[in-house]
């Protein structure tokens, strides 16, 4: 399989996020890994409009993939705000703030590139290569 990369622009809000899920599993398929990477991706937009000005009125969100035999990247570039996006320590009487530490804990790599004006905060991750058919 060659590699591709592909991005997709979504509205800043909530309802945009099962979009930016269904853009993933229809482009990754029944690739290996799919479920991480549809979880990754959610995580990644939900924090991109709760947490910076992706989520305000007029805002949007960009979702990019970037696959080969057996990495796929996965980026969301928000508009920014004025805190970095850093993973939180469990607290058991919360149910928010674990969506980072969730990602880099299924990534091989993760990391923010970018200020207050615009981030993208990205993952990969390994996939095991799909089987080709032999006759």
């Amino acid at each position: 399989m060659s590699s591709w990369r592909m991005s997709r622009t979504f509205p800043g809000s909530p309802i945009a996020i099962a979009e930016a899920r269904r853009f993933i599993t229809t482009l990754l398929g029944s690739r290996p890994g799919i479920e991480d990477a549809e979880l990754i991706v959610s995580e990644l937009a939900t924090n991109a409009v709760r947490h910076s000005a992706s989520g305000r009125f007029g805002g949007c969100f960009t979702v990019a993939v970037q696959a080969d035999r057996d990495r796929i990247w996965l980026g969301v570039l928000d508009q920014g705000g004025p805190r970095a996006p850093h993973p939180l320590p469990p607290q058991e009487d919360e149910e928010g703030g674990r969506g980072l530490a969730l990602v880099a804990a299924m990534a091989v790599s993760w990391g923010v590139t970018g200020d207050e004006q615009g981030r993208i905060v990205w993952a990969a991750l390994d996939l095991a290569p799909q089987q080709t058919a032999t006759r």
